[in-house]
């Protein structure tokens, strides 16, 4: 026969899971108060783009662009003019121009591009460029220099243009970062030490945010304690603590712990 604690012990056990779901439904009813927070917040550093850097593409526009570059700028170290330069290469004086007055990143990013979408180029991308121009960047040579360096292989002409639509206000707008229920009741659910420092650090905003979500975490955490140590004789003592002003769901959860504690026999006064 199992003893009184053990027997608590074992309904805290089968119970687990409905405590969890009850600091989901916490989180789910304050997501207005993580809102609000993250909009109060400073703008963040814009996030990190965890993209594999593609290899060169060794295609006869790209190396073709590279060796007419090449010989713009080496017949210009030479002091030849525009016009000698465009007869000599047989290319328009225009063509000469540009090779002269743009950087070579962004030709190959136009070489690149050819024959590709813009739009599907720049779209893993706009998050951050959104990111970067709520926080004051808005020049687009600059941020087309930024995201190339992360991985972009489309052309300055499709940033120009989101950039466009940022100041024109057209653009869809910088979506906040805020965990969903699932997920912070997952960081609160578990042992922290199986928690990276990332998520210690986000579950603390979370809690800095939101009181109800902080209490659910005191009780979640104290509750798992008590099963973890094996101290069901102190579960009475959380049941009230938690019944005084604990968020809704988990004075639900609550009320049903004590109801089928009581109906199994486990005295809890």
């Amino acid at each position: 026969m199992l003893g009184t604690e053990q027997k608590i012990i074992h309904e805290i056990a089968v119970r687990a899971q409905n405590l969890s779901a009850a600091v989901e439904k916490t989180c789910h009813q304050h997501r207005a108060c993580l809102r609000k927070h993250a909009e109060q917040e400073a703008p963040p550093e814009p996030p990190a783009i965890d993209l594999p850097v593609p290899q060169e593409p060794r295609t006869p526009i790209v190396e073709r662009t590279r060796d007419r570059h090449a010989d713009v700028h080496r017949l210009l170290e030479q002091k030849w003019t525009i016009s000698a330069i465009a007869r000599h290469l047989r290319l328009d004086r225009k063509t000469v121009r540009r090779f002269k007055t743009t950087p070579l990143d962004e030709l190959l990013a136009s070489a690149r591009e050819f024959g590709s979408s813009r739009q599907g180029l720049i779209d893993p991308f706009k998050p951050y460029l959104n990111s970067r121009f709520t926080a004051g960047c808005t020049s687009a040579q600059r941020l087309f220099r930024e995201i190339t360096e992360r991985g972009y292989r489309g052309n300055v002409l499709a940033v120009r243009h989101h950039v466009a639509s940022l100041r024109a206000g057209t653009a869809e707008p910088v979506r906040i970062d805020i965990p969903s229920p699932r997920r912070i009741t997952s960081w609160i659910m578990r042992p922290t030490g199986t928690l990276v420092e990332r998520e210690q650090d986000r579950l603390l905003d979370v809690r800095i945010a939101c009181p109800d979500i902080a209490r659910a975490y005191d009780l979640a955490r104290c509750f798992h304690d008590l099963m973890t140590n094996r101290l069901g004789s102190l579960l009475p003592d959380w049941i009230d603590q938690a019944e005084q002003d604990a968020p809704a769901p988990i004075r639900s959860f609550v009320g049903f712990l004590r109801h089928d504690l009581a109906a199994a026999d486990l005295t809890l006064e």
